[in-house]
């Protein structure tokens, strides 16, 4: 069974160490510590659905990847370890390894994540913030699909399998949205709305890209484009920068929907004042640097051609 076979279930091992810790689950819904609801994307099985139908009906014969390449899943996490085994748990349980990024957690996160799953390996980071874990996740990891998922249980790791059909069908690099049919988000607030879709639209205006969502951490990408990215950011605007990069690169970008949900336990580090300015200057900066020529190596480095990306994924190369 393929990665996408399996997006939405939930397997028997999940659920029996969810009902172990008292906490009720269906396909649907996990029910948190504090009793709330805590619900996967409500459209999931529909969106699945299309991209199995749509894939029977137009097979693409110039799949450049097998159907089950390996695929690392990096998670930053700081202080995680109660949100830790509620995520573990929407991930698919053959991804070939889970590299969590301890950011000099305190109250255990490391400790509960080895004892999640045998496939998982813990590294440190070597500055603080966010960009800087994921960056030495990305070093870290070994498979030819990186998967990058933040700690707090706002991403739905069954949504995974989405994200790697669409690189198998021919993707590149491909991101998340949460302004797609079929996604939405219970988190966001209008002020982090309103300059995100600022922000999008100055990156869509300077750089001639299509983008439906900018600021948003959910995203998969083949490891080898990690030389075109070259990612050299600490904070919260790496997302941006990927983004920025990936398109400057010449690589082919696909947006899938997705579906944020509200954190699950402990506060949020992002600040929308400092991090939209951190994220705006780094748009300035990208669009004032040289090309670097990264889009020359990018063509050269890609292990084939580039096909049209398959199922629900919209391309906006």
């Amino acid at each position: 069974m393929t990665f996408l076979g399996k997006l939405g279930e939930v397997s028997g091992s999940n659920r029996t160490s969810l009902l172990e810790r008292g906490v009720t689950v269906d396909d649907r819904t996990l029910v948190n510590d504090d009793g709330a609801p805590y619900v996967r994307n409500p459209q999931i099985d529909e969106i699945r659905e299309r991209v199995l139908s749509r894939r029977d009906r137009q097979p693409n014969p110039r799949r450049r990847a097998a159907d089950n390449p390996r695929v690392s899943v990096v998670v930053p996490a700081r202080n995680e370890a109660k949100n830790l085994p509620i995520v573990f748990d929407t991930i698919p349980e053959d991804v070939f390894e889970i590299v969590v990024v301890d950011g000099d957690s305190t109250d255990g996160t490391a400790e509960v994540a080895r004892s999640l799953r045998d496939n998982v390996r813990v590294v440190g980071q070597t500055r603080p913030g966010k960009g800087n874990a994921l960056i030495c996740g990305f070093e870290a990891a070994r498979g030819d699909i990186i998967v990058m998922i933040d700690a707090d249980g706002s991403m739905d790791g069954t949504e995974i399998p989405l994200y790697v059909d669409a690189l198998v069908g021919g993707a590149d690099f491909v991101k998340g949205s949460r302004y797609m049919d079929g996604a939405g988000s219970s988190d966001i607030t209008l002020i982090r709305s309103t300059g995100n879709h600022a922000l999008r639209l100055m990156v869509n205006t300077l750089f001639g890209t299509r983008y439906t969502d900018l600021c948003y951490g959910y995203a998969a990408f083949w490891r080898w484009t990690l030389p075109q990215l070259a990612l050299d950011c600490d904070g919260f605007e790496v997302e941006t920068m990927m983004n920025i990069r990936a398109h400057t690169a010449g690589l082919n970008i696909a947006e899938v929907p997705t579906w944020e949900h509200d954190r699950i336990h402990g506060e949020s580090n992002l600040n929308a004042t400092r991090d939209g300015l951190r994220i705006l200057k780094v748009i300035i900066s990208e669009r004032l640097a040289p090309k670097r020529g990264r889009k020359r190596f990018a063509a050269s480095a890609a292990p084939g051609a580039n096909a049209p990306v398959a199922g629900e994924a919209a391309s906006i190369a």
